[in-house]
């Protein structure tokens, strides 16, 4: 197809005059492409028509708005005209958004990994019309060069291959599509969750453990917050000093370093090097999430004020740069601005010194390592790794770092992926959500609030079907085991800082529709895609626990404080055969499997049930300050409070029962209806590890002589 083309730079994208097939789309992605030379299809049924009509293989390139080695390709390749004169000739060309289309990276991403050893994006797939792969890669420069081959070698050679003996190519897809196919649908492996299973996976943390800089394997180095999750549970149950010592090392080096944005706060993806010190400059939503909920346990264990700091710091970025309007929150933010990586965040000593006073300005150089030599680049990224004390409520530097953030601000603006997904959103709603139980914030639980409420009217239809994606008014694909898992984590959080009924009355029923939509009847474990949704040329079973937790992780995880919730013994019966899936799956890298090893913590330790009873008089002046912002409680439903907030105890699951909620709670938890107020007062039922105790109206008092 003959295009017109005028070249206009724009975040080193160059554009044409006339859009291609991906200008009706709504992701920023792939809006990002619609201009190029290259006549991109999103993944239609069109696209594909299209290629078995004029038998053309099928070019395929995923990734997300703000990866760095995506915008690399896009420049060198996609706006190329050569390049694009061979691909619009011979090949049809698709393009998707891996963080719209999970399902569909998952399964490409696999296959790369399968066949190549190793993976990332932007991720190129050469396949049939059909679907079926034969080539797979990462980045691929335009030119081959050292060793690499270059995208115009590759196509040419693949276009003569195809017209001379497409039959090869087209044998090949098959196979790989059939060994895909066999080894994620077929029999699985069910293993027996036991502390074993638990003790290997510490002792693998332990021996990847780097104990200058914390962190686990050699850099590039990722938060894995999961990781840390796990060693501080196990490090409560089992009084493990050294899971304690491996979780506090690396959350206070990983604050040090570059990785933590110091003017602005909130994290980057990874570190490029062991200290920490140089990060890949994106922000994406599930690690400053995930990194909350973590660094809030660890202050919750620890009473350590620094990660109080850092978790509200970043829950104040995360309010301040990435939430919507309406109460959801963005994806991600890029790392590049004005076509050069990590150029908004670092600076030069005149640069501090031209806004703030002398005195100041020397201050704040020497505090954050701002230096004449640069520490990246010619330029200093600021940071506190040579620091001999970390105190990021110091007033003096608070104060000055408010002057250099909004200098900050008058830099070119990055790139904002501003579509709201279901279940990176969850992940931030359960971290504002134990904000809000932890640091008793009743702000926190507005925010969290909020969040389900847009989820529920944006992101779910009037059957109750939840959607992966919502961007511009309108909401696309039906919800992936992501997507269902999360969320219900989410409102079992959000009803932890709450205490309302309907959070958990949901969360029960997207759990049953989330084993109607994804349990596997013959061999157990959760699908990744729905029984209805596109089928692909397989479906998919996640459990390994990489950037963020596997669904099927997270749904063992569920499933298990369902159980624990309702005593219903259809969750018990999923969660013991979703852990046992789990343990099959798991054991030849426990390490790797982290949340896995959180859900397993909660069947194999003591678990503890506490029911509150409140009485009316005391239900109606709870609600009334908590109406008035004033606090969450008072009186003795204020001690639950205070005890959830201070105790770090992660087998642990409260219930509240009043006069106006006791019906709707009975039908969750039927044993409730035998818990009534004794003395007149409130009255705590407190079971442990199956065996309950006489009903107290102390709390305090009941834990204290346990």
């Amino acid at each position: 197809m003959a295009i017109t083309t005028e070249h206009v730079t724009n975040k080193g994208q160059g554009t044409t005059r006339i859009p291609n097939k991906l200008g009706g789309e709504k992701s920023p992605y792939l809006l990002q492409h619609q201009y190029n030379p290259v006549y991109w299809y999103p993944w239609s049924d069109e696209a594909f028509e299209k290629a078995r009509k004029e038998n053309k293989p099928i070019f395929l390139s995923i990734g997300y708005s703000t990866c760095h080695w995506c915008h690399v390709m896009a420049h060198e390749c996609f706006e190329d005209e050569e390049v694009a004169q061979i691909l619009n000739d011979h090949f049809i060309s698709i393009k998707v958004d891996k963080e719209e289309r999970p399902d569909i990276d998952t399964v490409y991403m696999t296959v790369c990994q399968a066949t190549t050893g190793h993976g990332g994006w932007p991720l190129t797939i050469l396949m049939t019309p059909d679907q079926k792969p034969f080539y797979a890669a990462t980045y691929i420069p335009k030119h081959t060069r050292y060793g690499m081959i270059g995208l115009m070698d590759l196509l040419t050679q693949v276009h003569n291959d195809w017209e001379t003996n497409s039959k090869d190519m087209l044998q090949t897809g098959d196979k790989i599509a059939k060994v895909m196919k066999e080894s994620f649908e077929g029999k699985s492996n069910k293993g027996t969750v036991s502390k074993d299973l638990v003790n290997v996976a510490v002792s693998e943390l332990k021996q990847s453990f780097d104990h200058d800089y914390g962190g686990f394997g050699n850099e590039p180095k990722f938060p894995t917050p999961h990781n840390l999750m796990f060693l501080l549970a196990y490090a409560s149950l089992e009084a493990d000093e050294q899971s304690l010592f491996m979780v506090e090392n690396t959350l206070k080096h990983m604050y040090r370093g570059g990785i933590y944005d110091h003017i602005g706060y909130g994290f980057s993806r990874y570190s490029t090097d062991a200290r920490w010190l140089v990060p890949h400059f994106e922000k994406m939503l599930y690690d400053n999430a995930l990194l909350t909920i973590t660094y809030l346990e660890a202050y919750q264990y620890t009473k350590n004020p620094l990660y109080k700091t850092i978790a509200e710091q970043i829950l104040d970025y995360i309010r301040r740069e990435m939430t919507d309007k309406e109460g959801g929150f963005y994806c991600a933010q890029d790392a590049d601005s004005e076509g050069v990586e990590g150029k908004y965040y670092v600076f030069k000593p005149e640069e501090i010194t031209a806004v703030l006073q002398n005195d100041d300005a020397g201050f704040f150089c020497n505090y954050f390592d701002i230096t004449k030599e640069g520490n990246w680049e010619g330029a200093s990224i600021p940071n506190r790794i040579k620091a001999n004390e970390l105190n990021p409520e110091n007033e003096r530097v608070v104060r000055l770092s408010k002057y250099i953030y909004n200098y900050r601000l008058d830099r070119s603006a990055l790139h904002k992926d501003d579509k709201i997904l279901t279940s990176w959103n969850a992940l931030m709603i359960t971290a504002y959500a134990k904000a809000a139980v932890i640091l008793r914030g009743t702000e926190y639980a507005d925010i969290a609030e909020k969040a389900v409420e847009f989820i529920n009217t944006k992101l779910m239809d009037e059957t109750g079907r939840l959607y992966v994606r919502y961007r511009e008014e309108n909401a696309a694909f039906y919800g992936h085991l992501d997507d269902y898992s999360f969320y219900i984590m989410a409102l079992l959080q959000v009803y932890d800082a709450t205490f309302h009924v309907d959070y958990l009355k949901q969360a029960i029923k997207l759990t049953d529709q989330m084993l109607e939509l994804f349990w596997d009847d013959i061999n157990e474990g959760f699908f990744l895609n729905a029984s209805d949704a596109e089928q692909l040329i397989y479906r998919p079973k996640e459990v390994y626990d990489g950037a963020i937790p596997s669904g099927n992780s997270v749904a063992g995880f569920v499933l298990q404080r369902l159980a624990h919730i309702t005593a219903n013994p259809k969750y018990r019966e999923y969660a013991d055969k979703q852990l046992s899936f789990l343990a099959g799956q798991v054991k030849d890298y426990p390490a790797g499997h982290c949340f896995s090893q959180k859900a397993f913590l909660e069947a194999l330790y003591p678990s503890k049930e506490i029911v509150c009873v409140i009485g009316e008089a005391e239900e109606n002046e709870n609600t009334a300050k908590t109406k008035k912002k004033e606090a969450f409680v008072t009186g003795e439903y204020d001690k639950l409070r205070k005890y959830m907030a201070e105790n770090y105890e992660p087998n642990t699951v409260v219930l509240v029962k009043t006069e106006k909620n006791q019906e709707e709670l009975q039908k969750i938890a039927d044993y409730v209806k035998d818990y009534h107020i004794i003395n007149d007062r409130t009255t705590y039922y407190v079971c442990e590890n199956h065996s309950c105790q006489a009903p107290v109206n102390d709390l305090v008092t009941n834990t204290q002589n346990k």
